[in-house]
């Protein structure tokens, strides 16, 4: 299955929900109809992508960086923030919570040397999991990495991970062995 962008980005009749935005974004509904703000990361959304980090519990942070950590350092945030839209590219989804905008879901993608192919993640807060986000963000990575012309999206996870293992059959990812690393396996797909 080829996931396809469906939605267009959004238009002032969903303005009252969100902030104002220059550029594209897309408010779209979840599953339970709630609805998201996806949009590219941006470097304002700094702190924003250090809290969703630290919020995140010690098994969805082992299966999104395949290692334990309790607090992100600023080394890695400094990395995760690199995004030029062209070799590395983000979507961060935000929703209201308390008044604040919160992060809620975060997918990526950077390229391998080659250029050809782009390395994939994409991470949920445990507390908005089983809503379709991940869908969602996957969809908008996807649908960027094609228009960059890149040929194959990969993504190298634990093999015990099952949510990721269901959220690329779904996409239509195939799943082989890693031959460098038992514990994990790759995901991959032909753009």
């Amino acid at each position: 299955m080829s996931p396809t962008i469906t939605q267009k980005p959004s238009t002032a009749s969903h303005a009252e929900d969100f902030p104002a935005l220059k550029g594209n974004h897309w408010i779209e509904p979840l599953r339970d109809g709630t609805r998201v703000l996806i949009r590219p990361l941006c470097e304002s959304d700094r702190a924003r992508e250090e809290e969703f980090i630290r919020r995140l519990s010690p098994e969805a942070k082992r299966y999104r960086f395949l290692g334990n950590f309790k607090e992100p350092t600023k080394e890695l945030i400094d990395q995760l923030m690199h995004v030029d839209a062209t070799h590395d590219m983000a979507f961060v989804a935000l929703a209201h919570d308390d008044g604040h905008l919160r992060e809620v879901g975060i997918s990526r993608y950077a390229a391998t040397t080659d250029g050809k192919q782009c390395e994939c993640a994409v991470t949920v807060a445990d507390d908005w999991r089983n809503r379709g986000l991940a869908v969602l963000l996957m969809q908008h990575l996807i649908g960027m990495a094609r228009e960059n012309k890149f040929t194959r999206m990969f993504s190298i996870d634990d093999n015990t991970n099952e949510p990721m293992r269901e959220l690329a059959a779904f996409l239509g990812f195939a799943c082989e062995s890693n031959p460098g690393d038992p514990r994990t396996v790759i995901y991959s797909m032909a753009l």
